[in-house]
C-alpha cells in the first residue's frame, strides 16, 4: 500500500509536542480524532510512552492509517479504529484526554457541534480535549495568510472554514466544556485546551 506522508504534520509535531507533554502528563489515555496519515500518533505515542493513544479515522482512510501505525509497533499505540463524527454512537474506549489536529475547519459547523457534544460525552470529569489549528478571534483572521486559507477552503467546499473561538466557546459550554488554554503556535495556528465540568454555567 502506498505511503502517504504530511509535510505539516511533519512540521508542526514538535511544537505540539512541547505543549501537550506537561498537559498529558497526569494522563492515561488520549483518543486522537481524525488521525490521518498517523504521523502524530507515532510520533506522540513514542515520546509519551506514559499514554495508551488511540488513533481513529473514517472507515475508508482506516487503511493507510493503520498501514502507516502497523510499521511503528509501540506498546502504547493501539491499533486505529473507524471513527466517524456523524456516528449516533463513538466507539467505546476509556479515555481522559482528546485530541484533533487541523480538523474543525474541515469539518461542517453541524459536524463541530457534534464533535463537541460526542467529546463532552466521552470525556470524564476534569477530561481534557486539545484542538490545533487555525482559529479566527472575535470574528476576526488572525493573518492575512490565514484570510486566504480561509477563501480557498470555501471555494473548495462552502460547509468548511476557518472557526471563531467565541463560537466554539457557546456549543462547547453547553457540552460541560470550558476554554482553559489558548497556545499562540507556529505558522498562525492555535493549541486549544478545554477542559470538562459538569458545572460550566
Amino acid at each position: 500500500m502506498q505511503a502517504v506522508f504530511s509535510e505539516s504534520a511533519e512540521r508542526n509535531k514538535h511544537p505540539i509536542l512541547e505543549k501537550l507533554h506537561p498537559l498529558l502528563v497526569t494522563r492515561k489515555s488520549v483518543l486522537e480524532i481524525g488521525s490521518g496519515t498517523g504521523q502524530h500518533a507515532v510520533f506522540f505515542a513514542a515520546a509519551l510512552p506514559h499514554l495508551q493513544w488511540h488513533p481513529t479515522e473514517l472507515l475508508e482512510k482506516l487503511p493507510l492509517l493503520s498501514n502507516h501505525c502497523s510499521g511503528h509497533p509501540l506498546d502504547n499505540l493501539a491499533p486505529p479504529i473507524a471513527l466517524d463524527i456523524d456516528a449516533a454512537k463513538w466507539p467505546t474506549v476509556q479515555v481522559d484526554a482528546v485530541f484533533t489536529a487541523n480538523t474543525l475547519h474541515i469539518i461542517s459547523w453541524p459536524q463541530v457541534c457534534r464533535f463537541f457534544t460526542q467529546v463532552g460525552k466521552l470525556l470524564p470529569e476534569h477530561g481534557i480535549c486539545c484542538i490545533y489549528g487555525p482559529f479566527n478571534i472575535d470574528g476576526r483572521y488572525t493573518s492575512e495568510s490565514n484570510a486566504q486559507f480561509d477563501h480557498w477552503l470555501k471555494n473548495r467546499n462552502p460547509e468548511s472554514g476557518i472557526r471563531d473561538i467565541t463560537n466554539l466557546q457557546q456549543h462547547a459550554r453547553i457540552c460541560s466544556l470550558s476554554l482553559q488554554e489558548n497556545y499562540a503556535m507556529p505558522a498562525n495556528n492555535r493549541l486549544l485546551i478545554w477542559g470538562k465540568c459538569t458545572s460550566v454555567a
